[in-house]
């Protein structure tokens, strides 16, 4: 009876600590892998960058504005000029002078006079040019920064397929030990029944001390298997937590072992190339290429721009105002002498871009069928291993009558329970591995 007291109450709280833990489907563990995952945050910082630099390459349609001040102090002056009247004052002219002027006045004239203008001022402009021919620089630019947000958005695609790939893997794999613990469960019950008989057996002096040690043996084996068991799962599911970002490892996982049939999946390969993100990341190169080298051909092609102005200006202590209107023609000439080996280099960039292209294509079409080959195998060997299963069932039980009717061995009958557990460990693991092919065929088809 103290057995059952310290056993029951033990069940009960084990029984309500699980009813209490939180309960993830496949969906719900990688929805949350793909909303807490660092490398998909870190795609959708990518998204928000490359929106950024497509709105700052939109600003180069409008007209750029510019202003500037100066103000400046000199020493002497900035225009200096002197002034000879000793050749223009005739004896007339200094006659008559000097009838006005005072003497001093009338000598200082007949020597050279220093000037000294603007020691200080004060410049003030503003202007808007607006680009009416730029190359196409300005709309290729923009186009590739476009490419360049169409292919971060193509990046994030294949980093939530990374991160779902890799949360249903840890997914079925805890469900893989689950369920090995299941059938480790059933071993444990058939061989504490064998042992019972065995028991009464050598007790009655029937049996064998030997059948019954080997028994014992069995299920040290499943006891030291269980352990291992646990530890995987424990780990399994601390490696779950930390990858979805879960509040604790103190979980259930629903699933069911059902698998539907692959026909369901099954794309044309050919069709399904231009859906996958692969594929279209590969084009998106090609296009950036093109761009790249569109820009290069206008780097070296004549820029035209108009304007209007408006300037302020103070220099002899009088301000002064001028609006304007302007237009400017850039046209170079000794740029085209490394700008043509530029375009050629762009030019071997896109090729190379589009033999990748080609080259690529056929890869991935070769990658989805071999997806698809292992997907198909992997469904056979579902049916394979469930026919395994029932017959080291019926494999057992022909052993186990033929134990107790005295015409078998402990150690036959030992062989039958192992291969039945072996049997249903690798149904399980066929199970699993149709699952995670199921989905790499998916992701490989784009669907």
């Amino acid at each position: 009876m103290k057995f059952f007291r310290i056993i029951i109450p033990s069940l009960i709280l084990t029984v309500s600590a699980a009813a209490q833990q939180p309960v993830y489907t496949l969906d719900q563990i990688v929805g949350k892998a793909v909303e807490n995952n660092v490398a998909i945050s870190k795609a959708r910082k990518n998204i928000a960058a490359a929106e950024l630099q497509l709105k700052e390459a939109r600003t180069n349609f409008f007209p750029s504005v510019s202003g500037n001040l100066m103000w400046f102090r000199a020493n002497n002056g900035l225009a200096k000029m002197k002034i000879d009247l000793s050749g223009y004052i005739t004896p007339e002219i200094a006659a008559a002078l000097s009838s006005i002027l005072p003497a001093e006045a009338l000598t200082a004239l007949s020597h050279p006079l220093s000037f000294s203008l603007i020691e200080d001022g004060t410049i003030a402009g503003i202007n808007a040019v607006q680009p009416v021919f730029a190359g196409g620089r300005i709309v290729n630019g923009n186009r590739l920064a476009k490419v360049g947000h169409d292919a971060s958005l193509l990046q994030l695609e294949l980093s939530e397929n990374e991160v779902t790939k890799t949360a249903e893997e840890y997914f079925w794999q805890i469900v893989t030990l689950e369920e090995k613990i299941k059938t480790l469960d059933d071993a444990d019950r058939l061989v504490a029944d064998i042992h019972k008989d065995v028991k009464v057996a050598v007790e009655a002096g029937v049996g064998m001390n030997n059948d019954l040690l080997q028994v014992q043996l069995r299920q040290n084996e499943l006891q030291s298997q269980r352990l291992q068991l646990m530890n995987g799962i424990s780990l399994c599911r601390m490696l779950l937590a930390q990858y979805c970002h879960l509040d604790s490892a103190q979980f259930r996982l629903a699933y069911s072992l059902d698998v539907e049939s692959p026909l369901t999946a099954k794309k044309n390969h050919q069709s399904a190339l231009a859906s996958i993100p692969e594929y279209k990341l590969l084009n998106k190169q090609v296009e950036a290429a093109e761009l790249q080298r569109k820009i290069e051909i206008g780097k070296n092609m004549p820029t035209v721009a108009v304007g209007v102005g408006y300037t302020f200006q103070n220099l002899l202590d009088e301000n002064h105002t001028s609006p304007l209107v302007f237009a400017t023609v850039r046209v170079p000439i000794s740029d085209w002498w490394g700008g043509s080996s530029a375009i050629k280099r762009k030019q071997i960039e896109k090729d190379l871009a589009m033999e990748q292209l080609i080259d690529n294509s056929e890869m991935l079409t070769i990658r989805m069928q071999k997806a698809w080959n292992d997907v198909e195998e992997a469904y056979m060997q579902i049916d394979i291993a469930r026919r395994s299963v029932e017959q080291a069932k019926e494999n057992l039980r022909i052993r186990r009558d033929f134990y107790n009717a005295g015409a078998s061995s402990m150690s036959d009958l030992l062989e039958a329970q192992l291969l039945y557990q072996q049997a249903r460990n690798k149904h399980i693991d066929a199970v699993a591995a149709y699952q995670n092919r199921l989905l790499a065929y998916r992701q490989a088809t784009g669907s």
